[in-house]
């Protein structure tokens, strides 16, 4: 997720969605510090509908980078004639969506994610007990959510580095291609399995 926006829309919004990446991580810190994980992870139903709701996300972040090319089709089939893209206009608005959009898809990618649940609660389980202090236990998570941010927001950077850029700049619409294709395909998959 980060690497396909940050080598589609740049340094800023990948670092957004490294952000969001992190701050999902309080959502499953939050029911692990309330005692659900366990029973989160002793429930299979549970887990099911994580990966269900997983598996529908990855199939709309999928077709969603694959929506430019399926509008061209349709409004080609439809008028028989070329389409003509439209000036895409930067305004402070479209900014702003923009950058909720990358914060919120990593976001909903790492809240959604039954493994990284799974990383919490069994490492949570390793480390706290009972004797563990609500300080200590905030500060593992903060340590946990920090961890995931450096690391992506450097993969953001890496990423977006001119060298780099120079490079993938021919390659843009299939980098988007490739991880639409990729992404439907993960998520039907999961959704089948």
């Amino acid at each position: 997720m980060v690497s396909k926006i940050s080598l589609l829309k740049g340094r800023r919004e990948g670092i957004l969605c490294a952000f969001g990446i992190s701050t999902a991580i309080s959502v499953h810190l939050a029911y692990t510090l309330l005692g659900l994980g366990v029973v989160f992870a002793n429930n299979i139903w549970v887990l099911n509908t994580l990966r269900v709701l997983g598996a529908m996300y990855l199939i709309w972040l999928g077709i969603s980078a694959l929506w430019p090319d399926i509008k061209t089709i349709i409004f080609t089939l439809k008028h028989k004639q070329p389409s003509t893209p439209l000036k895409n206009e930067q305004t402070p608005k479209n900014t702003l969506a923009k950058n909720s959009s990358a914060f919120w898809s990593g976001f909903a990618c790492n809240a959604l994610n039954p493994k990284t649940m799974l990383f919490i609660v069994s490492l949570f389980s390793q480390v706290i007990s009972a004797d563990t202090s609500l300080l200590m236990e905030l500060g593992y998570g903060a340590y946990i959510a920090l961890a995931h941010f450096v690391w992506f927001a450097l993969v953001a950077c890496l990423l977006t580095s001119a060298r780099i850029q120079q490079k993938v700049f021919i390659f843009k619409i299939w980098v988007e291609r490739v991880t639409g294709l990729l992404m439907t395909s993960l998520g039907l998959r999961l959704l089948i399995s």
